[in-house]
């Protein structure tokens, strides 16, 4: 008994000493969790329960428990370098097959598909068609490609600015928009058609005979968009009409042979204060094709398309997984888990909701494993494996000696 009391003991020794040595041989593994050896006492029983002066029969290892602890994140500065802050790992597909990881270090493959190194793909939600969110019921393989944005012909303008209050009527009439005398402000904002052509829209400013009155022209390419609107304000310099500040423009058809542009301008903010002319707002919700800049990621896991045109595109949410017992996971290799009956069923969600962290890009999340500790516990457990032998060897010496009486 005492023979094998001692072989388990240096059997318990050895399987310590290699998690051990797993560990520190990952200590620079990204997105690694440490794992810990526990071990059970042997105690040996009979039909009616424990002998009451029974001796042990040794020790047994029970489980290699993995510790998902939070790692460093340490900032790289690689959009594609993402890292979990708290709870939740990443959705990767092995060839349909969903696994798990913590490790970001991912890549673009040839099809620009977004991958970890042994080419799983990473999951995320796909925006919906009408871009009120992401849908969240389905995982998509989040795909990057660098063409172009499409343009979006303008539909609206903001338009605010600050008539002088003293103004007096142009001294030429009519109004003519070749004649600077014929009108007493101007200004101008370039609008978009569908195909993204930049057209100049001109706005002129005549002041009336009547008080706190003035007219607006506006013109697109030269073209008169429609008759003059009649702008008024009180004598508090607030603007009054038109009602809500809105103007619809008449269509305009492009010559580039896009489609017909309509136009409403918004006036709102437009005020007659002072004696100085000044611009206030200035914006338009067209824009022309755009170049691919580059690829960011939001706390939330939002992956934008960033473009020469200005514009932000979202094309993914990245899908984070978590489980009621982590430690249940089956570890697969290549810093990848899949789940099983302990660990329970896969919860998906968003990045920030509910139990699940944030993303954060240009950063990887570094091995637990602390050295110092680990070199600690292979002290411990190669003391224990050479007391476990020293003991073999002192039974052995116990067992020649009473072969060895006459």
């Amino acid at each position: 008994m005492a023979f094998n009391s001692s072989l388990s003991g240096m059997k318990a020794a050895n399987a310590d000493l290699n998690v051990t040595s797993h560990n520190i041989a990952n200590v620079s593994t990204t997105g690694f969790k440490e794992s810990r050896a526990e071990f059970a006492e042997v105690f040996s029983t009979t039909g009616y329960g424990l002998l009451r002066n029974g001796i042990g029969a040794g020790v047994r290892l029970t489980n290699v428990a993995q510790q998902f602890s939070q790692g460093d994140i340490n900032q790289t500065g690689r959009y594609l370098d993402l890292a979990i802050d708290q709870e939740g790992f990443f959705t990767v597909s092995n060839n349909g097959s969903n696994v798990y990881t913590r490790a970001g270090n991912f890549q673009r493959d040839a099809n620009g598909f977004v991958t970890t190194p042994d080419g799983y793909r990473l999951q995320v939600f796909p925006p919906r068609a009408d871009g009120s969110g992401f849908d969240t019921g389905q995982l998509v393989d989040l795909q990057l490609l660098t063409t172009d944005s499409p343009p979006s012909p303008t539909t609206r303008v903001n338009l605010g600015v600050t008539l002088p209050g003293n103004a007096a009527e142009p001294t030429i009439a009519p109004f003519d928009p070749a004649d600077g005398n014929s009108y007493n402000e101007t200004t101008s904002v370039t609008v978009y058609d569908s195909l993204g052509v930049a057209h100049a829209q001109s706005v002129y400013y005549v002041k009336t005979a009547n008080p706190n009155e003035w007219q607006m022209h506006t013109y697109v390419d030269g073209t008169s968009m429609g008759a003059p609107t009649t702008v008024q304000f009180d004598d508090n310099g607030a603007l009054t009409a038109p009602a809500n500040g809105l103007v619809t423009l008449d269509p305009f058809t492009p010559t580039t042979g896009a489609g017909v542009l309509n136009m409403t301008l918004d006036i709102s903010g437009t005020t007659q204060y002072g004696e100085a002319f000044a611009k206030k707002d200035q914006r338009q919700d067209g824009f022309a094709s755009g170049k691919l800049n580059e690829f960011s990621v939001s706390p939330e896991g939002v992956v934008y398309a960033r473009y020469s045109n200005g514009v932000d595109r979202p094309v993914g949410q990245v899908a984070l997984t978590n489980f009621t017992n982590p430690q249940g996971l089956v570890s697969q290799g290549n810093n990848t888990w899949t789940h099983s009956f302990a660990s329970g069923e896969p919860r998906t969600g968003a990045p920030g909701t509910s139990d699940f962290g944030q993303v954060a890009s240009g950063a990887l999340e570094a091995s637990t494993v602390d050295l110092t500790e680990q070199l600690v516990n292979m002290i411990v457990a190669q003391r224990n494996f050479q007391a476990n032998s020293q003991m073999l060897s002192t039974q052995d010496q116990v067992t020649q000696t009473v072969i060895n009486i006459r």
